[in-house]
């Protein structure tokens, strides 16, 4: 089924300067993520985001990543910065989505033998399901892809792709599947946490590019 949306939405992960963030926007994007998960090479303090929530503009969404963060960890984030919608990478429940009491995005990760289509029903609250790579121990930001062939076509509408794109594949990839947005991370990078601002241009072109050719 054709999303409800003729237009990708397009979200860089990873921010961990002003100076990306604003890239990001100048781009084009509509929206920049924050990861508050200490393991990860692009992981920001509260003190960091807010800095870069201090340059983002109305109308482009702050989404703050989080894996099997305590109550405590979420009550800060939330309540000393501005953020939009919360994004949750581990092990978390519907129930402990919801009871962070804010909008939310679900990441899955693709394992083989999951029932990709009974796991979005079952967070039939979050207001997108991201699908992203999986791989053992890592719950995001792997830099690699998964057989797209596995979406199930009928919910599509809801869909956030991640995993492995860059600004040579998106334009197929968004040809292909038409989901609802799009989000990237490593693909447009120098270094992890480092933006690099031309592959952030291509990757945003590249979507609009497959946009304006399916009308």
């Amino acid at each position: 089924m054709k999303p409800a949306v003729t237009r990708t939405r397009i979200k860089i992960c990873g921010i961990t300067h002003p100076d990306d963030a604003l890239v990001a926007v100048e781009a084009g994007a509509d929206a920049i993520g924050l990861v508050f998960y200490e393991p990860s090479p692009r992981s920001v303090s509260v003190a960091q985001a807010a800095k870069i929530c201090s340059v983002i503009p109305a109308f482009v969404s702050v989404v703050a990543l989080t894996v099997d963060a305590t109550p405590a960890s979420m009550q800060t984030i939330t309540s000393e910065l501005p953020i939009d919608l919360l994004q949750f990478h581990g092990q978390e429940s519907p129930e402990q989505c919801e009871a962070a009491g804010y909008p939310y995005i679900k990441a899955i990760r693709m394992k083989p033998e999951l029932d990709i289509a009974k796991e979005i029903d079952r967070f039939a609250t979050a207001r997108s399901i991201l699908l992203d790579t999986y791989r053992q121990g890592v719950p995001g930001g792997t830099g690699e892809s998964f057989d797209w062939n596995l979406i199930p076509k009928q919910r599509l509408s809801r869909i956030v792709l991640a995993g492995g794109l860059t600004p040579d594949n998106i334009s197929d990839a968004v040809a292909q599947f038409r989901p609802y947005a799009v989000d990237v991370s490593g693909g447009v990078e120098v270094s992890a946490g480092s933006k690099d601002k031309d592959k952030v241009v291509e990757f945003i072109k590249g979507v609009q590019r497959a946009d304006a050719a399916l009308g």
